[in-house]
């Protein structure tokens, strides 16, 4: 007889490889995400400076005070507010710039370039962006001042603008993004099978029955995954508001992320109420995830896998009466 063969298994290979992975995130991701947890319900005022027992007394005190904060409050109406200003826009171009450069009508020319220049301003470090556009604004001497005044204008003073200051973020915000998303859709336009635009053409669909009905419907997952990574972007928004204006003027373009920085690094070492409204942002974060993936869940695989499930059941109750 001849010796049987053993197969030979690779799937140690697999955990091997996944190990410095896990090990950087159990230490980097994980463990400061349970401390900060563990921290909120503490009165922690810096380190070393930790009282465990206070989870016996009052473990929610730190949470009851984050949301009769006036300033954490108007820190998150400050964050949603240009989150939005600068999403639904960059979604907008994105989505006209995606069926533009994917048009079979449209024969551009030089698309790569009009990509790379598209992309370019996500490539620069926002603290670099918000040096720039400050002194764009710069007061009285700038080149948008001084633009406006040689178009006989007077000079006007951006950063003590409150709606100004709150634009000026959203539309870096903007600008800094809508060429990644865009290049993330023209990605997914591309990865739709050609055959559906040419059965389209056969039939007679113009440029914006194509865009609407196989388009936008084909590249949905793509979009639900922008609309994600956008949020959980925005709502930890922190770099240009905090180089730009501080978060001034007034309070005008606050963050919840520079108010957790202000509570925990700016003087006060309120580690515990930082953490008790970085688990408030943490919760606020997964609960709009899980609504976004409900809403734009696939409704007709679900109906279908309903059906099947049915008729799988129904199959089952046949053999079963049969074989009685």
């Amino acid at each position: 007889m001849k010796a049987k063969r053993k197969g030979i298994s690779y799937a140690k290979y697999g955990y091997l490889f996944v190990i410095p992975f896990v090990v950087v995130y159990l230490i980097f991701s994980l463990y400061p995400t349970l401390y900060t947890a563990l921290l909120g319900f503490t009165d922690s005022m810096g380190l070393g400076n930790i009282r465990w027992d206070f989870l016996k007394d009052d473990p929610f005190k730190n949470f009851s005070a984050v949301f009769s904060n006036k300033t954490f409050m108007t820190s998150i109406y400050n964050t949603v507010t240009i989150w939005l200003m600068n999403f639904i826009p960059q979604l907008t171009l994105s989505l006209i710039l995606t069926a533009w450069f994917t048009s079979p009508r449209c024969k551009i020319r030089g698309q790569g370039l009009f990509k790379v220049l598209f992309y370019m301003p996500n490539i620069i470090t926002a603290a670099t962006v918000a040096i720039l556009f400050n002194a764009l604004f710069g007061y009285p001497v700038g080149p948008v001042n001084d633009m406006i005044k040689a178009l006989g204008g007077e000079t006007f003073d951006f950063a003590k603008d409150k709606e100004w200051s709150r634009l000026t973020v959203a539309f870096i915000q903007f600008w800094m993004w809508y060429g990644n998303s865009t290049i993330v859709f023209i990605s997914g336009v591309l990865g739709i099978n050609p055959e559906i635009f040419e059965a389209a053409e056969i039939d007679g669909a113009n440029g914006t029955q194509t865009f609407f009905r196989i388009t936008l419907p084909n590249i949905k997952t793509i979009m639900l995954y922008s609309l994600i990574t956008s949020l959980i972007g925005g709502l930890n928004m922190y770099d240009i508001p905090k180089v730009m204006r501080n978060g001034g003027p007034d309070n005008s373009t606050i963050t919840a992320s520079i108010f957790i920085y202000n509570q925990g690094f700016s003087g006060r070492y309120n580690y515990a109420l930082a953490a008790a409204a970085s688990m408030v942002i943490f919760v606020v974060v997964a609960i709009c995830s899980i609504t976004i993936f409900y809403l734009m869940r696939d409704k007709d695989e679900i109906a279908q896998r309903k059906a099947e499930k049915a008729a799988l059941k129904a199959w089952k109750k046949k053999n079963k009466e049969a074989a009685k």
